[in-house]
């Protein structure tokens, strides 16, 4: 598990460092503004403890450049479970609240990009009160109102982790 932490924090530090110093054009004023985009995530747990997941999330996107963004990113994501336990109960579901700070940082005509995130998890069904420190690095494609993502996110106190797809609908403010 931290040897894949590790290899995708290296893969996203060699994607960035890549396209910081990629002079192309001569630098052209770009009107930076806010987007808005509403999502749905489905994922697969990769450790076994759940079975699927299933959210919806809200992004704000401030673009600092053509090709350098800012996010917050929050929603509602359901760890679902069918197993049972050693008395025959039911194991319950898990959901919370993401709240993430992000980057994002277009590699590729604009439109194909690499993200990382980091943030933290509010427990809020079934009992659960805890809360998670959370990081998800992707990639995506997006243009003037589709994007869609991949992403691996890890919730270091939930001991739990995913693969996620994002398919969602954006817009300028």
């Amino acid at each position: 598990m931290k040897k894949l932490q590790i290899i995708c924090l290296a893969a996203f530090a060699f994607l960035f460092s890549n396209t910081t110093f990629a002079q192309e054009t001569e630098a052209t004023n770009y009107d930076q503004g806010f987007r808005l985009g509403f999502g749905v995530n489905g994922g697969l747990p990769t450790d076994g403890d759940y079975d699927w997941a299933l959210g919806g999330d809200v992004r704000l996107q401030y673009d600092l450049s053509k090709k350098t963004s800012l996010t917050l990113t929050t929603g509602f994501t359901n760890l679902f479970n069918g197993d049972k336990d050693a008395a025959g109960n039911d194991i319950k579901d898990l959901g919370f609240i993401p709240a993430k700070a992000g980057f994002k940082a277009f590699v590729l005509k604009d439109q194909f990009y690499v993200l990382g995130e980091v943030g933290a998890g509010f427990a809020v069904t079934n009992g659960y009160n805890n809360t998670t420190f959370l990081w998800a690095p992707g990639i995506g494609y997006a243009n003037k109102y589709i994007d869609l993502s991949v992403r691996y996110e890890d919730y270091h106190d939930f001991r739990t982790n995913q693969v996620a797809l994002r398919v969602a609908y954006g817009f300028k403010l």
